[in-house]
């Protein structure tokens, strides 16, 4: 059967030589299979969500932003941190889509659930499909940093397809997420996708 399995590696020493207000570097010396013990760097990550927000005219809802380890700015998904410890994360979804876009969706399913960079972070990410969308009615959010200069833009899916396979889109959220979705609309559907509050045991919520 192919699916990842949950394994862990002797670590013989470990110790965070970072942390910053969110994220962090860990160093673990970890065993080898040949018995020798190898050194890896990376960073501790509290985990993320996105929203990959399609309305009635079957076009994707997305926002671009400065992104300054790239130095470039993106377009992107409605994304954010788990920062709070436990937060359920469709709760945090529905806030994103909120913060970042003034909007609400009647309808959530979890799209796809990945890490975002394995070899280098333990950020494991889950990415949910909103429909049925429609303007937020709360006084709008008050941005700060980068969100200070969000743009806002909806594309047909069939154009971000094309984008992504021409090269000329970077996020990987959105990337995985417009890919996704393709592939449940040409295959099983909408209504095959998990629950929104499926279980994801990578990032465990109350």
């Amino acid at each position: 059967m192919i699916k990842d399995v949950a394994e862990e590696w002797e670590v013989r020493t470990s110790s965070v030589p970072f942390q910053g207000r969110v994220t962090g570097v860990r160093t673990d010396e970890v065993l080898m299979p040949d018995g020798s013990y190898a050194r890896r760097d990376y960073q501790t990550h509290p985990g993320s969500v996105s929203v990959l927000a399609l309305d009635g005219e079957g076009r994707v809802l997305l926002v671009r932003q400065y992104r300054h380890p790239v130095r470039q700015r993106l377009w992107e998904l409605p994304a954010g941190l788990l920062d709070v410890p436990g937060e359920n994360p469709l709760h945090a979804a529905q806030r994103e889509l909120y913060e970042e876009a003034h909007c609400k969706a009647g309808a959530w399913k979890v799209l796809v659930d990945f890490y975002t960079s394995p070899g280098g972070t333990d950020e494991a990410l889950r990415l949910f499909l909103a429909t049925e969308l429609e303007e937020a009615g709360e006084e709008r959010y008050a941005a700060h940093g980068e969100e200070l200069e969000i743009e806002i833009a909806r594309v047909p899916l069939d154009e971000l397809v094309a984008l992504v396979l021409a090269g000329e889109l970077h996020n990987p959220t959105l990337i995985t997420g417009t890919l996704a979705l393709h592939a449940t609309l040409t295959g099983a559907g909408i209504d095959s996708l998990r629950a929104a509050e499926s279980p994801w045991p990578a990032r465990p919520f109350s």
